[in-house]
């Protein structure tokens, strides 16, 4: 009797499986999971397609720009690897880029689209200007050079879009977009000078981007992307770009001289941390070449040490000027090989000077 009754209850577990009505807890037949059914999402915006055609349109001229330097002496020699961003100039070759991503550089290589890193020399230099330009040694084999287009940066306006094309730590042909934040901002560079009318953006700029194109909604070249301004070093919403109005005139002399002329008169001067030290509203002389025009036109310096008064520079031209940076823009408009009237002060005494420009890059 028990044996039937241990069949029966087989049989019934058997049925009870079968048509699904057995406990969950004991097993069940289960339904694949399958997809779930994309929706069909329409035609892309007109800024989506304007920022493609955009992209696609543009990412042929921007370039990708390894370096190599030998840092060190001797025993203690070491490679230091480099990267950064640029674009075509034009067919002959020419890419232009930040003077920072070259500079000290023994081996330069650039990288077009997806082709093989190409030789490149350094064929001139701007560290003022924060722009270098580079020639390939041979042609890219794949596609010809594709010159980027430009545009001008006089007529700019805040609030324009604007898109950044480079190689962000070393992710090559990557787009950022933004708007142009701000115009007329001055970036400090080397010899406490500055580049002036900087255009300030939103567009992420990171490290890597330097020397990357800055382009308008129309595609054309607004701007060398050149800095940012972060407390982390990475991209914090403010990055700077140098105006394409400035580059046009850069880099043509460049390519044909190499370098720029540095107008100056042949005088050190105190930096403002110190002119601001000692209540000094002008550009204080510390230093004279000797030989020099600052020399000939009688210029002193300090001499702090032995209480030495020296002169101060207040006007060039009759325009004020406070510190290092406006001294330098007032002797480029007055231009090499030209006479600048200066207004100096020593002491309580004030008297004008006449003082001949000359180019600095010269005398080295």
């Amino acid at each position: 009797m028990g044996f039937v009754a241990l069949i029966l209850g087989v049989v019934l577990l058997y049925w009870l499986y079968n048509h699904g009505s057995f406990p969950s807890f004991v097993g069940s037949s289960v339904e694949p999971v399958k997809p779930r059914v994309v929706e069909a999402r329409g035609e892309l915006s007109p800024a989506e397609k304007s920022t493609i055609e955009l992209f696609d349109s543009a990412k042929g001229s921007v370039a990708y720009i390894f370096t190599e330097s030998v840092q060190g002496q001797l025993f203690f020699r070491r490679v230091a690897e480099g990267a950064g961003s640029g674009f075509v100039w034009d067919d002959e070759g020419h890419v232009v880029t930040n003077a920072h991503v070259v500079q000290g550089a023994n081996k330069i290589r650039v990288q077009l689209d997806d082709s093989e890193p190409i030789p490149a020399k350094l064929v001139g230099i701007a560290p003022a200007y924060d722009l270098a330009v580079v020639k390939l040694l041979d042609k890219p084999k794949k596609e010809p050079l594709r010159p980027i287009p430009l545009g001008t940066s006089n007529d700019l306006r805040v609030g324009q879009s604007v898109f950044a094309i480079g190689n962000p730590f070393g992710l090559s042909k990557t787009l950022t977009s933004g708007i142009v934040s701000a115009l007329g901002r001055t970036l400090p560079v080397e010899n406490g000078r500055e580049i002036p009318d900087v255009i300030q953006t939103d567009a992420a700029i990171n490290p890597g981007n330097s020397g990357g194109p800055l382009l308008d909604s129309a595609g054309r070249l607004i701007g060398v992307n050149t800095a940012i301004l972060s407390q982390s070093g990475s991209s914090a919403g403010v990055g700077f770009a140098i105006p394409v109005d400035l580059v046009n005139q850069v880099v043509p002399r460049l390519i044909e001289k190499g370098a720029l002329p540095r107008p100056g008169i042949g005088i050190a001067v105190a930096d403002e941390s110190l002119a601001r030290r000692l209540g000094i509203r002008g550009v204080a002389v510390l230093g004279v070449e000797q030989g020099s025009p600052a020399d000939q036109a009688g210029l002193q310096s300090f001499d702090l040490q032995n209480g030495v008064v020296g002169d101060i520079i207040i006007a060039v031209n009759r325009k004020p000027v406070a510190n290092i940076a406006q001294l330098s823009k007032a002797l480029e408009a007055v231009g090499v090989g030209n006479k600048a009237q200066l207004l100096v002060m020593r002491g309580d005494d004030t008297r004008e000077v006449d003082v001949q420009v000359i180019d600095l890059e010269a005398r080295r």
